[in-house]
Parts: structure tokens; sequence; C-alpha cells
């Protein structure tokens, strides 16, 4: 298996080829069609997915029927619901393609024999997590410490590729936003 996943595992931890084979055993091939839902809320989450090509969104919609997106996840990225992977809990979040993508999922039981058979990737994963917990703490901050406008700049400038592939509606989810304030924030900041 010669992916762009373990050139994700490189970049903190350091495999030869026969655990490189091992590790390719433990892991899945997916293809799915834009629109496709990988996890549904309510469901127990037991993969956890590495976008090879493609996009996914995580998001969860309320009693009310309002969709907040929590995350994105684009080529190289991971993304699951991290509550309910780790807890084996009932999941808050549904995962669906953007579009057509292929995936590697690794699911719970193969992570915990990973874990076990090659202890490396205890660091792997954790790096990952710990990454994932900044990412959310600064998201956190940013929504408490900047107006909109900044929020909606910086998530440009962070991540100019997502924003060639989700539609406004999708990044106003994001910000927590209805499409017609980002619109009009968009307006003001392009002035």
């Amino acid at each position: 298996m010669d992916h762009l996943i373990f050139e994700n595992f490189s970049k903190h931890i350091t495999l030869s080829d026969s655990e490189k084979s091992y590790v390719s055993s433990l892991l899945s091939e997916k293809n799915v069609l834009k629109k496709e839902v990988l996890l549904r809320q309510g469901q127990t989450c037991n993969k956890f997915f590495f976008v090879e090509k493609g996009s996914l969104q995580a998001f969860n919609i309320n009693e009310d029927g309002k969709e907040s997106t929590i995350m994105f996840a684009l080529s190289d990225w991971w993304i699951t619901d991290m509550d309910s992977f780790v807890n084996q809990t009932t999941s808050n979040l549904t995962i669906a393609a953007l579009e057509d993508s292929k995936l590697i999922e690794l699911d719970f039981a193969n992570l915990q024999i990973l874990y076990k058979e090659l202890p490396v990737f205890e660091r792997f994963f954790r790096i990952l997590f710990q990454n994932a917990y900044i990412r959310e703490q600064r998201r956190a901050l940013y929504n408490i410490s900047m107006t909109t406008e900044e929020r909606y700049l910086q998530f440009v400038k962070k991540y100019p590729a997502m924003v060639e592939k989700i539609t406004q509606k999708q990044i106003a989810s994001y910000l927590g936003v209805t499409p017609e304030f980002l619109s009009s924030i968009k307006k003001k900041s392009a002035s």
C-alpha cells in the first residue's frame, strides 16, 4: 500500500517496510460519493478516516434541524467523532463526503492492535490528538475574542484550499452565523 497515509505517518514516526506492510493489513480503502454519509448522528463511531483525496464534513443537527459544522477534512487530514470513537459511545456528529473522495479507514479494534503491536503508534496518535485539541482550543478562543469578520478572515487565511471546496453555507455553519450574515461580512471585507 503506497499511499499518502504513510507520508502522514512519517511526519511523526518511522516505520520499516515490514511494519508498513503490517499496518496496511489493518487499514481498508473506501471510495465514497459526494454527499455519502460515513457516520450518522446517533450511531457509535467505529472508524477513524484518513482523507487520501477529496473532502469531508463533520456536523451536528440540533432538535430544530439547524446544522452546525464542527470540522472539515481535506486530503492528508484525519477525521472522526473523537468522543464517540475513543469512548465507544453514541455519536453527536454526522460525517459526510463533500465531494467524491478516497479514504483510508482505521477501525477501533485495529487501532487497539496497532497500539499493542507497534507502540510507536501511541506516539503518532498522541501527537495527532494534541494537535486536534490545540486547534479546537484556538477555535474556542477565536469564538470568544474575535468578531465574526475576524474569524472569517482568519479561516480564509488559514484554510485557503478549503474555501475553494466548500460552500458559503458550510463556512457560515462552521462560523456559527447565517449565510446571509456571512455574505454581508464578505462584502464588507472586500471593500
